[in-house]
């Protein structure tokens, strides 16, 4: 079981790795004048989504292959917050995909102040997640 939490932590690291990264390409994308800089851009952003799509399917397996074989989480509050920053997480990832795709139609319609923004998410959840694990504050 601990080779299986190794695979799971080294997971969500890589995917959080794209998850931090990608949004700052789209601030990239938002400014970008010249069509050359836009099509490399875009053409970072899609390679990213594809390669961070499977982590994240990796670091969701691990993670329920954990819950499940631990019994982790059941009638303790901190879990249940934490499945809940999970869910938020997968709808960030998501929402990064509906934005590339509007980058890509070239129908983007936020500023980069938007992404600037938009790129703290992954950080505040992070954060919270990691609260709830190490203190499990109820």
């Amino acid at each position: 079981m601990l080779w299986v939490k190794v695979l799971h932590i080294l997971f969500v690291i890589a995917w959080f790795a794209g998850l931090f990264y990608l949004p700052r390409l789209y601030v990239n994308l938002a400014q970008a004048a010249d069509p050359t800089t836009y099509d490399t851009l875009l053409g970072m952003a899609r390679r990213l989504y594809r390669f961070m799509t499977p982590l994240a399917i990796l670091a969701l397996a691990f993670g329920l292959y954990l819950w499940l074989g631990y019994g982790l989480g059941r009638g303790q509050g901190w879990m249940h917050v934490k499945l809940l920053l999970v869910l938020l997480l997968i709808v960030y990832h998501l929402a990064c995909r509906h934005y590339l795709q509007a980058f890509a139609r070239r129908a983007n319609a936020h500023a980069h102040r938007f992404y600037r923004f938009f790129n703290e998410i992954p950080v505040l959840i992070l954060l919270l997640v990691l609260v709830l694990v190490v203190v499990k504050p109820f």
